[in-house]
């Protein structure tokens, strides 16, 4: 696997979108065909909204985009300019508990910053409320199961269109936030091991992740005992990992610390990140503490996979 990454100067200024496409985003694409979406589908009431509510807490001293019942799982394209790519592609999948999304704090706020360091970004619209779904899955958690199918053929598609996008197929990796670290992080370990039936010609393509940063990420271990769930089984070739976590993270710490844990048993290549102070939900948004200069630490990292 080749990876040769050109990064520009870190740029970590982002500004908050206000609405839930911003300038830069290119094609908005439907992750299924009509009728074929597999898997345990989302509890919507109604059609798909912000669910934003003015005396909630800002982030940043901004107000976030709260999207709820996704019912048509899509793709939100960002490309750099061409002159600046260099041939990676992330899917980036924003958290929200598997009830909403955080849309621009954790989607396309983090695909403009990609974008200015030359990386292609598709922003995952992945179906949610799926919290409900309580019961355990076979390789995911039942609530996770269909969001993490969403992910796998996110990554089809990019690959599918990567000569149109201007990316490597084997520089497409995940980034993923809370929940979304979590899906991010199943799709990782399954290494290309689809989580359903392909449907169509887009499934040809693989639906590996070569590589996977894990922001906060939710769901791996357990609360207690910081022990790795059983649905995230680690050889020497699982793909490269970059994880953050704050230690007072309401969403414990361990579970980046047990992954990360494992990998380093098995050989594999990870590189963990876990400041004292940050709490949950950040994103890029820039506040005083050293937590929220992580796409810095992040940056650093894509320059030196291989």
């Amino acid at each position: 696997m080749k990876r040769h990454l050109r990064i520009s100067a870190p740029t970590v200024s982002i500004i908050a979108a206000l609405l839930i496409s911003l300038g830069n985003a290119g094609e908005i694409i439907d992750l299924w065909p009509e009728g074929k979406i597999p898997g345990p589908h989302s509890h919507t009431d109604g059609e798909e909204r912000d669910l934003t509510k003015s005396e909630d807490r800002l982030i940043a001293d901004k107000p976030i985009i709260k999207l709820g019942h996704v019912s048509t799982p899509q793709l939100e394209v960002f490309l750099p300019p061409a002159e600046k790519r260099n041939g990676t592609g992330i899917v980036v999948c924003p958290g929200g508990g598997f009830s909403i999304l955080a849309w621009d704090l954790e989607g396309t706020e983090v695909a403009k910053w990609l974008n200015e360091i030359g990386i292609a970004a598709a922003v995952l619209k992945y179906r949610v409320p799926t919290r409900e779904h309580g019961e355990e899955g076979t390789v995911a958690p039942k609530k996770a199961l269909g969001p993490m199918m969403d992910v796998q053929r996110a990554l089809s598609m990019f690959r599918g269109n990567a000569e149109k996008w201007g990316v490597d197929p084997e520089q497409c990796g995940v980034l993923g936030f809370s929940a979304g670290g979590q899906i991010a992080a199943l799709t990782a370990v399954a290494a290309g091991k689809r989580a359903y039936d392909p449907v169509d010609k887009a499934d040809e393509f693989s639906c590996a992740a070569n590589f996977a940063m894990l922001i906060y990420p939710g769901g791996l271990a357990d609360e207690k005992t910081g022990e790795l769930n059983p649905f995230y089984p680690v050889t020497k070739e699982t793909p490269p990992m970059f994880f953050v976590h704050a230690a007072d993270d309401r969403v414990t710490c361990l579970s980046s610390s047990a992954l990360f844990t494992e990998m380093k048993k098995a050989g594999a290549s990870a590189e963990l990140h876990i400041y004292a102070k940050g709490g949950h939900g950040y994103g890029m948004r820039p506040t005083e503490l050293p937590v929220t200069r992580w796409p810095e630490r992040a940056e650093d990292w894509l320059s030196g996979l291989e």
